[in-house]
């Protein structure tokens, strides 16, 4: 059987792939974002530089991770379990740092950890639920 299923002729990997998609291209932009502008936003966020640069490189690497996951042959149930958990550690990890812990970040920089917090959150959420209706074996 393939990613469509036989009784209604749905692909129900498609869901899928569109999360992974968008969270590629906001993993790609905020990468590109916190590397490049990293000098400018050291004081405006209260960030350290060298947080937010390997932070950008990070989030570059995985971005382009999940757009091969996105397209290509498709995501494979380990590798989206995999997104789940890193995601869920960054959503926890970037409270962390918004409550002040490691970091003394600017009230600007607290809006910026929490709101890309909870868009993260949303975006896992939305991964697990396409992953638990997605078929496949």
């Amino acid at each position: 059987m393939t990613s469509r299923t036989a009784s209604a002729g749905i692909d129900t990997v498609r869901p899928l792939r569109l999360v992974l998609g968008v969270d590629a291209a906001a993993c790609l932009a905020s990468g590109a974002l916190l590397t490049v502008a990293s000098p400018w936003l050291t004081d405006l966020l209260g960030l350290p530089l060298a947080l937010s640069v390997t932070a950008g490189i990070l989030l570059l690497v995985f971005g382009a991770w999940l757009a091969s996951m996105a397209g290509g042959r498709g995501p494979t149930r380990p590798g989206v379990r995999t997104v789940i958990a890193v995601n869920a550690v960054w959503v926890v990890a970037s409270l962390a740092l918004a409550a002040g812990l490691l970091i003394d970040p600017t009230g600007l920089g607290v809006a910026f950890l929490v709101a890309q917090a909870v868009a993260v959150a949303v975006l896992t959420v939305l991964e697990a639920v396409a992953l638990r209706r997605a078929d496949l074996s």
